[in-house]
């Protein structure tokens, strides 16, 4: 018997929200040879996700990256008819909803009145707390954040955070499962919001709209100097062994020599305010240059060759 069996015990998986996201996580579980039950309250969105799966695991079967044939991953997907379906019979449930608490938290109650009593619960939340929308609920103890990067078939790292009424037993169990899945899971210690991964991309995020507001560089050249630059080496280290490798003493050395540096540039920027429409505009007309916005699902279709390739060429390196 493999971990997977001994987790799930013949149940299947539950997914809530049936979105880009959402169909993602059905991927990542039916690869790993799990039956996948699927739901959205929007009929369009559900009835879209199973074709939208067919043709990723296409392109995932051109780049190597799937052991079997496409159909039998197919085969394990069902579309459920309503929540009580999607839950009958699952270990496990991913909520891949709208990030509005309202929504998450109305789920929750339902699901309170409606799941086994032994149902673990992982929020694909991007930035909101479980707190914010479990507290109070009997299930909370069963209720984790299991928050991915889209698309989480491809990108596998997942955050996991607890809020203060979730049990040890929920945390192990989720880890264990993404971990026997394929996902690399990352461990927040305690809530807050925006996790690491957006509270990172935020900081990133907030520079480079700052440093085209105040006509430093172009959103073309910004995105150059990630694309080519610091991305290279983020695509197999973070942020710490990065400068660790980059003195010779080390990453002590490293603050020693470059610490007032980095204090100088956080102190020369006032960039908490909100983005202007005057900024979203010279953002949005610099980017339609370069991208019209009529080519942006196929250009989304692109980047998730790119990162199949990557993949590919991640797995063969840590043969």
């Amino acid at each position: 018997m493999n971990e997977l069996d001994t987790l799930i015990k013949g149940r299947s998986i539950a997914i809530v929200g049936a979105g880009l996201v959402g169909a993602g996580w059905a991927l990542v579980f039916a690869r790993a040879g799990l039956a996948v039950k699927i739901f959205d309250a929007n009929p369009v969105i559900a009835n879209a996700a199973i074709p939208l799966i067919e043709q990723q695991l296409v392109e995932l079967q051109a780049h190597g990256l799937i052991n079997e044939p496409a159909a039998d991953i197919v085969a394990r997907l069902s579309l459920a008819t309503d929540l009580a379906d999607a839950i009958d019979g699952a270990a496990y449930l991913q909520e891949s909803i709208l990030e509005r608490v309202e929504l998450k938290r109305a789920l929750m109650e339902d699901l309170e009145a409606l799941a086994d009593a032994d149902l673990i619960i992982g929020s694909s939340s991007s930035g909101i707390v479980a707190s914010a929308f479990s507290s109070g609920l009997k299930i909370a103890a069963r209720v984790v954040i299991a928050h991915p990067v889209n698309p989480p078939y491809l990108v596998p790292v997942v955050e996991i955070v607890p809020s203060a009424e979730t049990s040890p037993q929920t945390v192990a169990f989720v880890s264990a499962l993404m971990e026997a899945v394929g996902q690399s899971v990352v461990h927040v210690r305690k809530e807050v919001e925006g996790f690491v991964l957006n509270r990172l991309q935020a900081v990133l995020l907030r520079e480079a709209w700052a440093l085209v507001e105040e006509g430093v560089a172009s959103c073309e050249d910004i995105d150059k100097t990630v694309r080519d630059g610091l991305g290279w080496r983020w695509s197999f280290m973070g942020p710490f062994e990065t400068i660790d490798l980059n003195a010779p003493g080390g990453i002590a050395d490293y603050a020693v020599r470059l610490g007032p540096l980095y204090r100088s540039i956080a102190a020369s920027g006032k960039h908490d305010q909100q983005w202007s429409d005057a900024l979203i505009g010279e953002v949005e007309s610099q980017r339609r240059g370069f991208l019209q916005r009529g080519d942006l699902e196929q250009r989304r279709a692109w980047r998730d060759r790119k990162l199949m390739a990557l993949s590919a060429a991640k797995r063969d390196a840590s043969e």
